[in-house]
């Protein structure tokens, strides 16, 4: 019977090992597989999202760029308080094990059954280190195991130092706070190395639970977190206790965090859409980029703050948003650099600066005069206002009116620049051809004229008019007035102007890109007579105590208002105008355009310029100037008496292109005395326009519907309103040929001398001829 039992004993003992052995061996196999799913030592890379920091041309911080706001630091800047805490929080072990704590998981994996859930954590700092940078949050067995692998690799490459360092980077500190340096200023407004022990404990608190023990959102719970880590920190003999007693005393003390200033937001828009084009959306908002810009914050500051001020209040349109909207664009002349950049009343994302494309009005007629002055034309030559009439590729005609309807016969272009005379412009044009203007504008920075298809710019209307296809923006408007400044060189405007990484290299750097586009000369004569528009003409609402420059601009019907005006060194545009486009600027009874947006012009121009040196525009070689001249036939004059002294003006030409002959209303006795004897030339022949005595009208007062307002203010108009069809196609004029009037068959329009000029010269002459007896 013994044997039996015996026997059965035996193959109970052969089967149990054997199913021992089976189990060991599917344990080792499991143990394998899972220990050959270990990550490489290559793969252990750590590379944190850093924080990219925005700077103005000060250095002073625009905005924070991130996804996880994380600034790195050397652990030899964090307090030994901070990490005395950390490791009595989270790992008091931490320089003793080898990443994982056997003792810990045993003890966890007891408390996780008897609660059948997992209820304890007992990660090594290493481990969670792994599970923050490599793994998920999620609690799951399988992730725990990963936890191992990974902690394991990690402290075979990196030091424990290193390890630590990296961890206190990384850890989440609740509110999009990662890493010990960003916490520091969240809760205290301080650099992490400033931290007193118990600002350091009550940082420590949060990594455990960054919403439930936030000291923000949960102070009562951080309180007496951060109490029990004093303990801990004493009894580990990180600290005394008295330390740790006085430091539980000390109530918790955040920063008071002011509302953020909310300024730029339409340039970091316009900053951080060229970035994402050139590094990508990762290395921007995760790469600890150094992004220095143009801009400068206290300029801006009154750019935004002219603006809203300057606009009218106006309904809110379907998108709930004030009208009418406006923008403003100022940039360094020489450099290019965008110092202010403000893209509407600051409530929206669509930035009108830079993606709106509005009608300029008069603001495009400097480019026609600019391509006639390099063609020989100057500031003294005469144009006919007079009627005239155009026929169209549909046969329609149109015939270009002026803002008050009325034809002001002879004009210098200085005169018909300054009060913005659309006929002129228009017959300018015609003499100095549509390919050369368009040329042009190209060259001095404007992208956006349609050259071909059924609706283009290639017409009299759209260029003499502003009445372009699609329009123009604000930022290219200041960029191509920059030109005048700028001695006739194109410079491209700028944001950016240095870009570093995290290790210091510049990935980018500014080098302006710039190109000669009009002669220096050119650019010198534009400055003279835009200076006048100013100071005589359509512009006077942008007068400030400094030698400026600039042109106004209004749209058909109203619909958008310019001003674009720069010094020497500054050149700024500002546009009002409502966003459909379809709406006539008028608000409780007044109507608006630029003569307002030239007063925002100088309002801002004078505070941005306050502390700035007084400049005068630079007068290249070339120029010859204080030569008189009769303003209404551009020749040259003397003070004799015979033409009115407000018929007389010293004006500047480029050298060879000053009139060489004298009005005939500024002859002397010699030259009368040459009549005699030598004959004058028939009277046909001779004959210069001259005015037809209508006054300049220049201080007339801006259309204004009825109001019951008594205290309304009155503004000035700008005379340059187009009233011309819509949507009509112009027939393209070659650049030479026939004359206008040969060309439209035109009956000629005659002038009358102004009263008694004529019979003043045939009595001198009389008088002279009964003086020698002839």
């Amino acid at each position: 019977m013994a044997g039996v039992f015996s026997g059965r004993k035996r193959r109970l003992l052969v089967i149990s090992v054997f199913i021992f052995s089976i189990l060991v061996g599917a344990g080792f196999g499991i143990l394998a597989g899972f220990l050959k799913s270990a990550p490489s030592l290559s793969e252990v890379e750590f590379a944190p999202k850093l924080t990219s920091y925005v700077y103005d041309t000060n250095g002073e911080v625009l905005t924070r760029l991130y996804k996880e706001h994380r600034v790195k630091v050397e652990l030899e800047q964090m307090p030994l308080y901070l990490r005395q805490a950390v490791l009595a929080a989270e790992d008091d072990g931490f320089y003793q094990h080898y990443g994982i704590d056997f003792t810990a998981i045993a003890r966890a994996i007891l408390a996780d059954i008897r609660a059948r859930a997992k209820v304890q954590g007992a990660s090594t700092i290493t481990q969670q280190l792994a599970r923050t940078a490599f793994l998920t949050q999620k609690k799951l067995w399988s992730r725990k195991l990963q936890e191992v692998l990974w902690a394991i690799q990690i402290e075979r490459k990196y030091s424990k130092d290193e390890i630590f360092e990296t961890y206190l980077n990384l850890v989440n500190f609740g509110h999009g706070t990662y890493g010990v340096q960003a916490a520091a200023d969240l809760y205290f407004g301080k650099d992490v190395q400033d931290l007193t022990l118990p600002e350091a404990a009550l940082l420590a608190t949060v990594p455990n639970s960054p919403v439930y023990l936030s000291p923000i959102s949960y102070p009562d719970a951080a309180l007496r977190r951060r109490n029990w880590i004093l303990g801990r920190m004493a009894y580990l003999g990180y600290i005394s206790e008295k330390e740790a007693e006085a430091a539980r005393q000390t109530p918790i003390q955040l920063v008071q965090r002011e509302p953020k200033e909310k300024i730029a937001s339409y340039f970091i828009d316009y900053v951080v859409q060229q970035l994402l084009e050139r590094y990508g959306e990762e290395l921007v908002f995760g790469g600890g980029l150094e992004i220095h810009t143009s801009l400068d914050m206290n300029m801006q500051r009154v750019a935004e703050e002219e603006l809203i001020k300057g606009l009218p209040t106006g309904p809110i349109d379907k998108n709930g948003l004030q009208q009418p909207q406006g923008a403003l664009v100022a940039i360094e002349t020489e450099t290019g650099l965008i110092r202010t950049m403000v893209g509407g009343r600051g409530d929206d994302k669509f930035n009108r600066a830079v993606l709106a494309r509005r009608q300029p009005g008069s603001g495009m007629k400097p480019f026609i005069y600019t391509a006639a002055i390099e063609q020989g034309f100057t500031p003294a030559t005469v144009i006919v206002d007079e009627p005239v009439e155009y026929v169209m590729a549909s046969g329609e005609k149109w015939a270009p009116q002026n803002y008050h309807r009325d034809h002001r016969g002879p004009l210098t272009l200085r005169d018909a620049l300054r009060d913005s005379i659309n006929i002129v412009a228009v017959k300018l044009l015609d003499q100095v051809g549509i390919r050369n203007v368009v040329d042009l504008t190209k060259r001095m920075g404007i992208t956006t004229l349609v050259e071909e298809g059924r609706y283009n710019d290639l017409g009299l209307a759209p260029l003499a008019l502003g009445g372009l296809t699609r329009g123009t923006t604000v930022l290219e408007m200041a960029s191509a007035y920059g030109v005048f400044a700028n001695q006739g060189v194109w410079v491209a405007p700028t944001a950016i102007t240095k870009v570093v990484d995290s290790k210091g290299n510049v990935l980018e750097a500014y080098k302006p890109e710039h190109r000669q586009v009009i002669a220096e000369q050119t650019a010198y004569l534009m400055n003279d007579m835009l200076r006048d528009v100013i100071e005589n003409g359509t512009g006077k609402q942008a007068k400030i105590d400094r030698p400026a420059a600039g042109k106004t601009g209004t749209a058909q019907s109203y619909t958008n208002g310019w001003f674009v005006g720069y010094t020497p060194s500054l050149v700024t545009a500002v546009w009002m105008g409502d966003d459909e486009q379809n709406q006539e600027m008028v608000y409780k009874g007044v109507r608006y355009g630029s003569w307002d947006t030239a007063r925002i012009w100088g309002s801002f121009m004078q505070r941005a310029l306050a502390n700035k040196p007084v400049e005068d525009f630079a007068k290249p070689d070339g120029i010859v100037d204080n030569i008189l001249i009769d303003v209404k036939t551009g020749l040259l004059a003397r003070q004799n008496g015979l033409v009115p002294e407000e018929e007389l003006r010293y004006e500047s030409f480029i050298e060879g292109t000053e009139p060489k002959e004298y009005s005939p209303r500024a002859k002397t006795l010699i030259d009368h005395l040459k009549d005699i004897f030598l004959g004058q030339p028939d009277k046909e022949d001779s004959k210069s326009p001259i005015d037809d005595g209508r006054t300049p009208l220049l201080d007339s007062e801006p259309p204004k519907l009825p109001t019951d307002k008594k205290d309304e203010q009155q503004v000035e108009p700008e005379f340059d309103l187009e009233k011309q069809p819509s949507q009509v196609e112009p027939v393209p004029e070659p650049d030479t040929g026939p004359t206008l009037d040969e060309k439209m068959d035109l009956p000629k329009t005659d002038y009358k001398d102004p009263a008694g000029a004529e019979e003043d010269s045939q009595k001198a002459l009389q008088e002279l001829k009964d003086a020698f007896g002839l």
